[in-house]
């Protein structure tokens, strides 16, 4: 996709500001008669609802701040925002010694001229398979180790210097344990200096630079049971405790919360399966003094029935059966869904159902209606326990 000049997208993002949501969208897309918007909502029990979303050019049919009738949402429903692509490698560092912003500050300036507060996802990915092409093949010379250092150093300090207070929460590193094994992931970078160093500088570096941020390890961990679930909880404790006693400055765990419909069961026996072991995880996350943000959410709908009613009252109870566990913990703060139209949602593509429909994990579908699961999320927050207590 070509990039337009930033000029060019400040003058867009205005007229954005004042278009009319497309014919057919502005009523669809009104807020639910006698509902609250979600960001307040949230609010009440001092915590901040928000979403990701994505740069587009102005005119694309996309989740983007460019589209007026998804931003009319966003402004409706959100307190925050954090970018889905924009700031990860593959995006910003086209070379070991160049950077592109262009897409991501467009998505900084538009947060900011709507008085959405932002956070940075991410300052590093940790799987090897989405690092830019130049960096997996690297050579970090004859001293690796502070060859790599220096690179991830730069990089943090390029980034948190350039957005200063605008971001006030960072997920640091994002997924730097292998869920097969538990362990921290080998890469070209954890090669060059050692996984434990790599993630120490990372947060370091980050905390004298953005004193003012929440930093977060963020992860895919979840609540569903399996073999390869348990051993990546085990592995992100593991984690989490080595920072503690190394005194990493770690804040917060991220918990993605891609929460999924992966059994042709009841949803009650599905909760009940879940919940024991979730909350064991969760009390040892929070006993060790870390706090806990839902980075992520939506729900893979990939077993639920093909009827759309049935598959929306399912979604919405799983969905509001796990909020309800999360948000009973005081430590629980942000939430952040992972879009908020089933249209642009990233799992139709990446975990296509059988029927080949789209999935229908976010809380307004493909015209823009409120769906089951946006009342779902709505109670959890009536129902939540106050942050201030």
């Amino acid at each position: 996709m070509q990039l337009t000049r930033r000029e060019g997208i400040a003058s867009a993002l205005a007229l954005a500001a004042t278009a009319c949501a497309p014919a057919g969208l502005a009523s669809a897309g009104a807020e639910p008669a006698g509902a609250s918007s979600l960001k307040a909502l949230a609010a009440r029990s001092g915590r901040r609802f928000g979403s990701a979303l994505a740069w587009g050019n102005p005119g694309e049919d996309r989740g983007s701040f460019a589209n007026p009738a998804y931003a009319a949402l966003l402004e409706r429903e959100c307190a925050v925002l954090v970018p889905e692509n924009e700031l990860k490698w593959a995006w910003t560092r086209p070379s070991a010694r160049e950077y592109d912003f262009r897409q991501f500050d467009a998505i900084v300036d538009y947060a900011t001229s709507k008085g959405f507060a932002l956070r940075g996802h991410t300052l590093f990915w940790a799987p090897e398979k989405w690092f830019p092409k130049w960096l997996v093949g690297h050579d970090f010379g004859a001293r690796p180790a502070m060859t790599a250092e220096a690179m991830l150093v730069e990089h943090v300090r390029t980034v948190c210097r350039r957005y200063g207070t605008k971001i006030g929460s960072y997920d640091v590193v994002n997924e730097a344990v292998e869920p097969e094994t538990g362990a921290i992931r080998d890469t070209v970078m954890t090669r060059a200096m050692g996984g434990e160093a790599m993630l120490d500088v990372m947060f370091r570096t980050a905390r004298a630079e953005a004193p003012h941020a929440q930093l977060i390890y963020n992860d895919y961990m979840s609540w569903e049971r399996g073999t390869e679930d348990e051993t990546h909880i085990t592995g992100v404790l593991k984690l989490l405790e080595g920072f503690r006693k190394r005194g990493t400055p770690v804040d917060a765990l991220g918990i993605q919360s891609h929460i999924r419909l992966l059994k042709k069961a009841p949803v009650a026996e599905i909760v009940r399966e879940s919940e024991g072991p979730w909350r064991r995880f969760l009390d040892a996350v929070v006993g060790m003094g870390f706090d806990l943000v839902i980075t992520e959410l939506d729900v893979n709908d990939q077993q639920a029935p093909d009827d759309i009613a049935v598959r929306d009252r399912m979604v919405a109870d799983y969905a509001r059966a796990y909020l309800d566990v999360m948000l009973s913990y005081r430590q629980m703060g942000d939430v952040l869904a992972w879009g908020m139209v089933d249209k642009y949602n990233w799992l139709t593509g990446f975990d296509p159902r059988a029927d080949k429909s789209i999935k229908r994990g976010t809380p307004y579908d493909s015209a823009f209606r409120a769906k089951p699961l946006r009342e779902a999320i709505a109670a959890a927050f009536e129902n939540a326990s106050s942050r201030h207590g």
